[in-house]
Parts: structure tokens; C-alpha cells; sequence
């Protein structure tokens, strides 16, 4: 980012840039094409135009897509043939999505066009830019997608726009594609060759989906860590597990550098117990924090080291490659296309995270429940247990939340379903995944909500029978007074 304006160079996009755009508003931070990228932009567009000069067969220029690829289109077809790609593809299923994923997957789509090699020409990406800076945001399904190749329904819904079809919001209405790029002082394109296609064929939509679902993954790992060390305050458990020495001896690197942050976050607390020979250990949910949720960290790093890949890959097909001199083009077919990187990534950070709900869930069950606390805590966090419920049903949502994660967890990337008169035989299911992983995500930012309530309300019964001494840990003070700003103790 340089001046609150991200430049497009297809090359240098960034986790942190795609959050920006997202969740900012149009036009904060703006969005431009970088200089050198326009120019390379040019050039293969210019490529594209001197193959249809020459009458070179080349595939979704001057043939059909998918099982027409034999079909020849003469030149005088070639802008429809751009234009019935986009309105013939645009059947996505669902609703749309956010603003904010809206805005990623624009992003993402026109970072990879920068790099020169779709054919697109840089006044259509341009406007593409143009219309995230203003805030036309298209309307585009949620399903549809199998992941290769690429996000074509959804990706020919984010373009209609373009070329004044299909539907967008703008300034909060749904309108017309050409109503709102009017209303925004911007005018419709006629797609020329390759450009049709260009913006359909990629994986801007489940890389979007990975970019924020790995964000928001990185934030409640942390959350699961805190709460996870609220809770052992309350049931007065013991610290010790995290040593340093126990995990140096199984070094994966996250276990320990989890089992350090949580050392951390208790540091002076008087909640935990030292060594007791009465008790020497504590269940596997307090005993087994960095195991688990540094595996779980291991499968966020592997999601972002993907997506930070992906982030500034070219994913369309052909691919244009212009030599030495304008006049050696290569226009060349493969499968970048493919999704299947993204949709294991998406398919294990999915399952790791609802890991992080399972271990969530139990320690709830251990907060209300007085026999497996050992009678430190009221049963159900209530002092006039019966009369009152107290915490009992929320362990019942958390338990619900956590069992819908477990269907969730299946993977999508496993399966594969025939397209395209089977010449596109194998897909990876790549958003079906994204949307998995998405749904997981808000699933255990409930159990995680509940897991830091009912801690919250441990700690305070405990901090009755502690009196003076009582006292958090560093990091731990500072989250039960941020939960206590917004959130009273429940009589």
C-alpha cells in the first residue's frame, strides 16, 4: 500500500491488502494499476488482436469453451462469442455474497489480470478497478462453482456489470448492472476477444473465500488460546504442562510457540494451582491446550502460505505469452485453473478449526458441570441451581454448534463430479469448501463466545473464595476486564 492506494501489479498482493479493501469502504484505500502492469496488460492484448488478424485457431479466442473447443467462431463473432460466455454462465444458485467477500474476490480477479498474460484489455480491467473504487458491488451467488475450471458462474456474475447486464449494489440498492455503473458516472464495455473468458476462468472466488477465512481463523485461534487459559483459571488447574522443557521435547514449532503464549497470558495469575500431589494433572481440554491448538495453528500457517501464493498467481486458460518481439505469441492450455490447492487448504482449515470448537465445547461442559469441576465451581454457574438454569443451555448450544461442524468437516476435495461432456472430468470443489470452512468459522466464534462467558463466570465465583489474593495473569486480567466492559456477571 502506498499512500492509501494499493497498486495492482499482479505480483506483490498481500493478505493485509486484501483485508483493507474488503472490509474498508470504496475508495479506502483506492485501488490502481500499476504502470508496468498496464503496459504488459497491453501487450497481451495487442497479442490477442494480431492472432485474429492472422486467423490463428486458438482456444475461447477463435473456438468455442469447454466441449465446443473444435468449434471454430468466425471473426465476426468473436465479440459475441465474449459476451454469451458471460451471459450463459451467469446461473449461480443462492445468496450473494457480503460486500466485503465481493469486494476480495474483485480485487483478487483483477490482481491476476495485471500480470499480463489473460488477454483482457487494461481499459476493461480499469473499470473493473474503477467500479470496486466507487462501491458497484455485483451481485454474485454463493453456488455454483466446482472449483475448475475456476469460479466460472460466479465469476461471470461479478462480471455483467462490465458490459451492463446482470445486477449490483450500489449506495445500498440493488439495481440493474447498468443502473448502477451509471449512477457511479461510469459507462458499460463491449468485451472484445479473450476477455470474456478472462474474466470468468480463475480462482478469484475461492481464494477470496481462503483470504478471509484465514484471517478470521488467525483471530480465533488466539480467542480459543485466552479462553482456554480463562477457563483453567476457573477450575483452578495447574500451568505446568505448558513448561518450556515438556515441549521442547516434541518440537513442532507452534505447539511451542502456543505453549509460550499461554505461559504468558498466566504469568502471576493466583487462579492456577502449583504442583499438588493431590492432584498432579488436569483433564486432556486444560492439559492438552498447545497439542491441540498448536496443530491447529499449523493448519492456519498452511492455509495463508496458499493463499499468499495464489494471492498473485495467474488461474485463467489460455494463457498468453508474447516473445522477444510482438510477433512470437505463444497462446498456450493448461490447468491453472484447477482449484485443488486451494480446496485441500480450505478443507483442512475447516477441519482444524473445528477442532478448536470440539476442545472449546468440552471445556464448557467441565465449567458447568460440578462433578467433573470436582465441586469447584456451582453446578451450571448459578448460585440458586434449579430455580435458575444458569449456564445449562448454553453448553447445549455449544454442543450443537460443534456437532454441525463435524458434518461440516467433510471434506469437499475428495469429491469430483463430470462436467462439460466430460472433458472437464475432474474439479476440486474448491468454494464448496470455502463455504464449509466459512460456516465452521461462525459456528466456533459461538462456542468460543460461550467458552469466554462461562470462564468469565467461573473466575468470579472463584474470586469470592480467593478474596484478596485473587489475580489474573498478565494476559488473561486484560481479557476478563475487556469482557467485563461489555458483558455483567449473569446472577
Amino acid at each position: 500500500m502506498h499512500n492509501d492506494t494499493i497498486i495492482l501489479d499482479g505480483s506483490s498482493l498481500t493478505f493485509e491488502d486484501v483485508i483493507a479493501v474488503a472490509y474498508g469502504r470504496p475508495g479506502r484505500p483506492r485501488v490502481a494499476l500499476a504502470e508496468g502492469a498496464r503496459a504488459a496488460v497491453a501487450r497481451a492484448a495487442a497479442a490477442v488482436a494480431r492472432l485474429l488478424e492472422r486467423g490463428e485457431v486458438a482456444y475461447g479466442i477463435t473456438t468455442g469453451f469447454g466441449a465446443f473447443k473444435d468449434k471454430l467462431i468466425p471473426p465476426e463473432q468473436v465479440e459475441p462469442l465474449q459476451r454469451n460466455i458471460l451471459l450463459s454462465h451467469a446461473v449461480g444458485a443462492g445468496q450473494p455474497y457480503d460486500a466485503p467477500h465481493t469486494r476480495a474476490i474483485m480485487l483478487i480477479r483483477a490482481n491476476t489480470l495485471a500480470r499480463g498474460h489473460s488477454g483482457i484489455r487494461p481499459e476493461t480491467l480499469e473499470l473493473l478497478l474503477a467500479m470496486l473504487n466507487a462501491g458497484v458491488h455485483p451481485l454474485i451467488p454463493e453456488k455454483g462453482s466446482l472449483g475448475a475450471s475456476g469460479d466460472l458462474a460466479p465469476l461471470a456474475h461479478m462480471a455483467l456489470p462490465l458490459i451492463g447486464e446482470g445486477e449490483a449494489e450500489y449506495a445500498g440498492a440493488r439495481l440493474p448492472g447498468a443502473t448502477a455503473l451509471e449512477y457511479a458516472g461510469l459507462t458499460p464495455t463491449r468485451p472484445a476477444a479473450k476477455e470474456g473468458l478472462a474474466l470468468t476462468n480463475g480462482t478469484a472466488v475461492m481464494c477470496a473465500l481462503g483470504v478471509l477465512a484465514t484471517a478470521r481463523a488467525e483471530t480465533l485461534s488466539h480467542s480459543a488460546d485466552i479462553a482456554g487459559c480463562l477457563s483453567l483459571e476457573a477450575l483452578h488447574g495447574t500451568a505446568m504442562a505448558f513448561d518450556a522443557r515438556i515441549h521442547a521435547l516434541r518440537p513442532f514449532p507452534r505447539q511451542q510457540e502456543c505453549a509460550a503464549y499461554l505461559r504468558r497470558l498466566l504469568e502471576g495469575s493466583s487462579f492456577t494451582r502449583d504442583h499438588d500431589p493431590a492432584n498432579v494433572q488436569d483433564a486432556y481440554t486444560l492439559r492438552c491446550i498447545p497439542q491441540v491448538h498448536g496443530a491447529v495453528r499449523d493448519a492456519i500457517a498452511y492455509a495463508r502460505w496458499a493463499f499468499a501464493i495464489e494471492l498473485n498467481a495467474v488461474t485463467d486458460n489460455p494463457l498468453i505469452f508474447v516473445g522477444d518481439t510482438d510477433e512470437q505469441i505463444d497462446v498456450i492450455s493448461g490447468g491453472n485453473f484447477h482449484g485443488e490447492p486451494l480446496a485441500i487448504a480450505l478443507d483442512y482449515l475447516g477441519l482444524a478449526i473445528a477442532e478448536l470448537g470440539n476442545i472449546a465445547e468440552r471445556r464448557v461442559m467441565r465449567l458447568v458441570d460440578a462433578t467433573s469441576n470436582g465441586g469447584v465451581l456451582p453446578a451450571f454457574l448459578t448460585r440458586q441451581g434449579g430455580l435458575n438454569s444458569g449456564f445449562m443451555i448454553t453448553q447445549y448450544t455449544a454442543a450443537a454448534l460443534a456437532t454441525e461442524n463435524k458434518i461440516l468437516a467433510h471434506p469437499a476435495s475428495v469429491d469430483t463430479i463430470p462436467t462439460s461432456a466430460n472433458v472437464e472430468d475432474h474439479v476440486s470443489m474448491g468454494v464448496t469448501a470455502g463455504l464449509k470452512a466459512r460456516q465452521i468459522i461462525d459456528n466456533v466464534a459461538h462456542i468460543l463466545a460461550v467458552e469466554l462467558m462461562a470462564a468469565a463466570q467461573g473466575v468470579d465465583f472463584r474470586r469470592e473464595a480467593l478474596g484478596a489474593e485473587a489475580r489474573h495473569g498478565r494476559g488473561t486480567a486484560a481479557a476478563y476486564a475487556l469482557l467485563r466492559q461489555n458483558l455483567p456477571f449473569i446472577e
